[in-house]
């Protein structure tokens, strides 16, 4: 121990962050028998994964489809009522149970892989040394360091975040349900709120600076979702801009006005500014670490997350695209991996799903129509819908389908996207076959559950299979006319 770090806390690996990215690397490292500490800010352990953004959100669409009654009607034709109307209270509660396990799980599991948590704001001091912040400072040192502190919601001028302008943070801080809300900014986040609200009968206006809305999904499939919220009551304005808004009151009761770029505005009892988010660096002191930060406050790193400081690491939210909480654990693991030279988990899969939890949810993989056309592939579609195959009957799943998109010259699967009931779920076996590059022959001799919704794999490849047999029927006929023609002739 050299005179520099004499009385500090020493570790192999100090981690900056408890989300996804920063858990999994802690308690990788932790397990090959490295020490290591994580550094949370917070108060809980979990980070946005946890706490607001990842399980907060998925678990409110859940209460959404319970508390609106929206598949029971469906199925039964019994209206279910509750004694009374659902408040806040009510929707929050299942969030806040799921929170609270997770945080108790995540404690739990530091706990029997021995890492040291220290709660407080941490920030670089040089290189190696962070202090941590809070009731009583504290300096660690770190052989090894990963960041892996998320990102935070952007907040323009213009907008004055309160009680009724709310991020995505404190839409779960809300004490009432609105009647009306205004959602800016429709990405994943903007689109699976939106459904959200409208299943608990609030009037949502989602307004899109753009032209498409999630302009990366299937062209097709981002079609079907919008149809579908329209459907529900949800106005949807694209390619307008919100420059600021202000709380106003008429008639002793307050409301939001949103204005618009075009001198318009819209008006509602509740505003969600759900539109970028910036990498969560503004308190730690980079500069001292020898880092610079990239566009929205990111970190760049190269293919096994080490920073421009070779013995600093980040992973998550952090770094940018994709920001998935799926592929921020991976990240952390993979990052460990390199850092001590483990050699488990390599690399993050080149092939990985998005998920979006929508009312219905969206998800996909590999190509979508429109890159294989500008790829010049030669492909074939195959869809199959849910209110086609059994199971999509009992459940009660009117809408949504299954599409799949292979190459004609060798049958490969180049992508899947679905559209409907669990289609986050289903996406994993899509995940397989094209990551594995399987060809449609793998689709059509796999035996699956019956009935499932597994099945309408099948159907998109027998639509596929039957299509090209048709291909070949209309090949082949042409040319039987043209040879009984030419006996004809020669007969006559």
């Amino acid at each position: 121990m050299d005179k520099a770090t004499r009385g500090m806390r020493q570790y192999d690996l100090v981690v900056i962050g408890s989300g996804p990215a920063g858990e999994k690397a802690a308690v990788h490292a932790a397990y090959h028998g490295y020490r290591v500490a994580v550094v949370e800010k917070l108060s809980n352990l979990g980070g946005a994964g946890v706490n607001t953004g990842t399980l907060p959100s998925k678990t409110l669409k859940e209460t959404a489809l319970y508390l609106s009654g929206a598949q029971e009607r469906r199925l039964y034709s019994v209206e279910r009522k509750l004694s009374r109307s659902p408040d806040a209270a009510d929707f929050l509660f299942r969030e806040r149970y799921v929170v609270k396990t997770e945080r108790e799980e995540l404690r739990m599991e530091l706990l029997k892989r021995k890492v040291d948590v220290y709660f407080g704001l941490g920030r670089f001091l040089d290189p190696h040394r962070i202090e941590v912040g809070g009731e009583q400072s504290q300096v660690l040192y770190g052989d090894k360091i990963l960041i892996a502190t998320g990102s935070y919601p952007a907040h323009p001028p213009g907008i004055p975040f309160n009680g009724r302008i709310r991020d995505s943070d404190t839409i779960l801080q809300i004490d009432r349900i609105p009647r009306s809300l205004c959602i800016v900014g429709a990405g994943v986040v903007g689109c699976e709120y939106a459904t959200i609200f409208a299943e608990m009968d609030c009037k949502v206006t989602l307004v899109n600076s753009h032209k498409d809305i999630l302009p990366f999904l299937d062209r097709e499939i981002a079609g079907a979702l919008v149809d579908q919220m329209r459907e529900c009551g949800i106005e949807i304005l694209a390619e307008t801009k919100i420059e600021s808004a202000t709380v106003e009151k008429r008639d002793g009761k307050e409301f939001v006005r949103a204005h618009r770029a075009d001198g318009g505005w819209i008006e509602a009892e509740m505003f969600l500014y759900a539109s970028g988010r910036n990498g969560n660096t503004t308190d730690l002191d980079c500069a001292r670490a020898g880092l610079k930060l990239a566009g929205r406050e990111t970190l760049e790193v190269d293919e096994t997350y080490r920073t421009a400081v070779p013995h600093i690491y980040a992973a998550g939210d952090v770094i940018g695209f994709p920001a998935l909480g799926s592929t921020s654990m991976d990240q952390g693991r993979v990052a460990v991996t390199h850092m001590f030279g483990l050699h488990d988990v390599e690399r993050v899969a080149k092939q990985f799903p998005f998920g979006i939890y929508t009312i219905p949810e969206v998800s996909m993989i590999g190509l979508t129509e429109e890159t294989a056309r500008k790829k010049g592939i030669d492909y074939a579609v195959g869809r199959a819908f849910y209110k086609d195959i059994p199971r999509g009957l009992i459940v009660g799943a009117e809408h949504g389908f299954l599409k799949m998109i292979v190459n004609r010259r060798n049958r490969m699967v180049l992508g899947v996207h679905i559209f409907g009931t669990h289609a986050t779920e289903l996406v994993h076996y899509g995940m397989e076959l094209v990551e594995n590059e399987e060809s449609l022959g793998r689709v059509l001799g796999t035996v699956f559950n019956f009935p499932t919704l597994h099945e309408l794999y099948k159907y998109a490849a027998y639509e596929i299979w039957t299509g090209e047999l048709d291909d070949r029927a209309r090949e082949v006929a042409p040319r039987e006319s043209d040879h009984q023609a030419a006996s004809d002739k020669e007969h006559k």
